[in-house]
Formats: structure tokens, sequence, C-alpha cells
């Protein structure tokens, strides 16, 4: 893939937006195409944004629903903790409430940690899933292991009990960072500004703060490691078929955890997409939905 022809990539964002709401508080999502069901789900610091460049592969085919999760986007951001707990809730209930059936999901980063919890407590509504840079893969035994290992510095001033929030809401850390770690092209600031936008308000980015503090590392947090551990109980036993996208040198899937997953994931197709770091729908949208397209048409989920 990393040899394809790359075609423009469009900065402008043209869905109509939607909400639906869950525990009293509106999620913002794009609903294109029809079919079945692709929900896509955005990791840290992102939002359905990321999606757009990917979309017009999958909609002729599929309905393609990209939602914002609580706290980020376009979505409600109201005074709840963010934890991985509260994030699994909202995406349960609204693919629940949606009435989304024989579901595929996609996921980046926590988005797929997210889509795996809908998963393993609905396995029989799950179709396929399409793993993207995911976060929480297993359980980190210690930060000697962590990826990727040249960020592990940052992620514990981030998780420091005084020093971890006030050093994300005045940096921005995240959001700011991106054009650095997009390798693969030169991100425009038009895009950058999309991505700004929803973290405007300093109170606003208390989200992005919390997803460091909820990756299990050396056992803690406790009720992530055990939602992981649970989790992996059925998903290392799904037959689910299982797609993998990574990159080179990636970021939170390195060597490490691509052995883990050919180890412990039955039906799994692994892509490389050639060089990247974290935003692989940044770095290659054509490539990746070009893959994700046939690979959903050769299982015949259309």
């Amino acid at each position: 893939m990393s040899n394809l022809e790359t075609p423009a990539i469009r900065a402008d964002f043209p869905y109509a937006s939607h909400y639906h709401k869950v525990n009293g508080h509106r999620l913002h999502y794009i609903d294109q195409g029809a079919g079945t069901p692709i929900v896509l789900l955005h990791g840290n610091p992102t939002w359905s944004y990321m999606y757009r460049n990917m979309i017009p592969y999958l909609e002729t085919s599929f309905r393609c629903i990209a939602v914002d999760l609580i706290g980020m986007g376009q979505s409600d951001k109201p005074d709840i903790g963010y934890t991985f707990a509260e994030q699994a809730d909202y995406v349960i209930r609204f693919i629940e409430q949606m009435g989304l059936r024989d579901v595929i999901l996609v996921g980046h980063d926590w988005g797929m940690a997210l889509g795996l919890q809908y998963a393993a407590k609905h396995p029989d509504n799950v179709k396929a899933i399409a793993m993207i840079e995911p976060q929480a893969l297993y359980p980190c035994p210690d930060w000697s292991a962590f990826t990727p290992a040249e960020s592990a510095e940052l992620f514990q001033t981030l998780r420091d009990p005084e020093n971890g929030w006030p050093f994300m809401r005045d940096n921005n850390v995240f959001v700011e960072g991106m054009p650095h770690i997009i390798i693969n092209r030169p991100f425009t600031p038009e895009e950058h500004e999309h991505y700004r936008e929803p973290f405007r308000e300093l109170e606003s980015r208390r989200p992005m703060w919390v997803f460091p503090n909820q990756i299990p590392i050396a056992g803690t947090p406790n009720e992530v490691v055990q939602a992981v551990e649970a989790r992996n109980a059925w998903f290392t036993q799904s037959t689910i078929p299982k797609i993998l996208f990574y990159a080179s040198p990636g970021c939170t899937i390195r060597e490490p955890q691509l052995a883990w997953c050919r180890a412990h994931l039955q039906q799994l197709t692994l892509v490389d997409i050639g060089k990247g770091f974290h935003h692989l729908t940044e770095e290659n949208p054509h490539g990746i939905g070009q893959a994700l397209r046939e690979w959903l048409m050769q299982l015949q989920l259309v």
C-alpha cells in the first residue's frame, strides 16, 4: 500500500450534522450512505472530522455513522468524569438507541478500545472489526514496556496528580503537536484549525487529559485493567473478522503489539500502510479507505 498513488486530501468537512441524546446529552454524528452500518469511532484528541477522506470509499455501499465521543468534537461537554467506563457507556447506548444492527466497527486509538467494549457485550451484533492504531489492546505491564517509548515521559507528566491537568489545560499538547507527528504529508493550517475548534475553551480539554490517565499501565487504573482483561477473554476467542492497519514507525502499535495480535487474535488481517505515526487517517486515508472497502466486499458484508 505504501506505493499507491495518493489522491488529494480534502480539508473541508462537507457532511450534515445530526444529534442524538444519550444520558441527557447530545452526541454529534454524521450519517452517510445506506446499507450495512459502519460505526466509525475516533480517538484522542480527534473527532468525526478524521474520517472525512475515508467515508467516500465506503458510503457507496454502506451506511457510515461517525459519532463524536462525549466531550469531544461537536458533542456536548457536560461536567462528568470522562473515564473509560463513562465513555464506553455513551458509545454502547448510542448504538443501542440508534437501533443499529449487524454493525461493522471501525475505530482509531481510544475509539477502538471503546468499540471493543461494545463488541464484547454485543458480539452477535458485530459483523467485523477494523482497528487503526488502537489504544489499550492489552494492559501494559510497566513503563519499560510503554509504547511509544519516546513519549513515556510526556505521559508520566500527564498522569501526575498535581501537574498533569494544568499541563494539558494550558498547552493543549495533543492538538498542538499534531503537525509534528503527521509525518507522511504536510498538515495544513486549515486542517489543524478543524482539530483545534472543539478545544478552544480551557475546560473543554479535560477529556483529552483523562484519556492518558485511563491507559492501563502497571495495574493502574485497576478498573480499566479489569475491563480490558475481561474484554480480551472474549476478544481472543472471537472469530469475528478483524483487520488491523499499522504504520512505520507507528505509535501505539509497534512490533510488541503486532506480535500479540498475531499470537492471540483469530481471523486477523494485517495491513501495513507504510510510513506513518499515529493519525493514520491523516497519513494515508485513501489507502486505508480502499483496503477497508475491498476487505469488507470480500467478506460479503454489503
